[in-house]
């Protein structure tokens, strides 16, 4: 089933999305690989130095970690790419999706902060599928391959921070009518895994 939605993605958006749903995305949409992931850790790994174990489990704590991250993390969508430098008249180049699983060992800490959503290809870890229902959130795949249509739908860039880390820097995205196919649903419905039993059923 098509669906339209917009950014922010909150919970109230997640409760209609179903794993197998095309979506497409208008808003905003920030892009974060691994290097910049590690850099959020090492962000929330100096406020959590500074934290008694009980300031940890205060939202007052969760607040000051959510804030020490370079964007909002509430209700926001991450795609996990590395544009291409962008062609004259364009705010991007190519724009395809990145493997989620180096993210892997970062996207439940942001989940549990309030991050909703996450754009990338391919499978992810049993924890992220935990966190993923835990936060009642949201993991789509855009397209592999491609980048050069999916940039299309970006309306604006603008760096947001590490412009040191070159195309792993962070961006801020404007997208319009983004399209990606709902993966894992916010109650761990695995399109992946519902392919492949449906596969199996078939051949049987």
């Amino acid at each position: 089933m098509d669906k339209y939605i917009s950014t922010p993605v909150t919970e109230e958006v997640t409760s209609k999305l179903q794993a197998g749903d095309y979506v497409y995305i208008s808003g905003t949409v920030y892009v974060a690989r691994d290097a910049a992931h590690h850099r959020f850790m090492e962000a929330l790994k100096r406020v959590e130095e500074g934290a008694s174990e009980e300031e940890r489990m205060t939202q007052e704590y969760k607040k000051k970690a959510a804030d020490s991250l370079p964007f909002p993390i509430e209700n926001s969508t991450i795609y996990y790419m590395g544009p291409s430098p962008a062609r004259e008249g364009r705010p991007i180049g190519s724009a395809g999706p990145t493997t989620a699983s180096r993210m892997d060992k970062y996207a439940p800490c942001l989940l549990d902060l309030g991050q909703k959503a996450m754009i990338g290809k391919g499978k992810r870890t049993p924890e992220v599928v935990e966190a993923i229902i835990r936060n009642r959130a949201v993991y789509f795949a855009a397209v592999g391959g491609a980048g050069a249509l999916l940039s299309k739908c970006i309306k604006s860039s603008e760096l947001v921070c590490y412009e040191d880390l070159g195309a792993e820097a962070v961006l801020k995205l404007e997208v319009e009518n983004f399209p990606v196919i709902v993966v894992i649903d916010r109650e761990g419905n695995n399109l992946y895994e519902m392919a492949i039993k449906a596969y199996a059923k078939d051949i049987e």
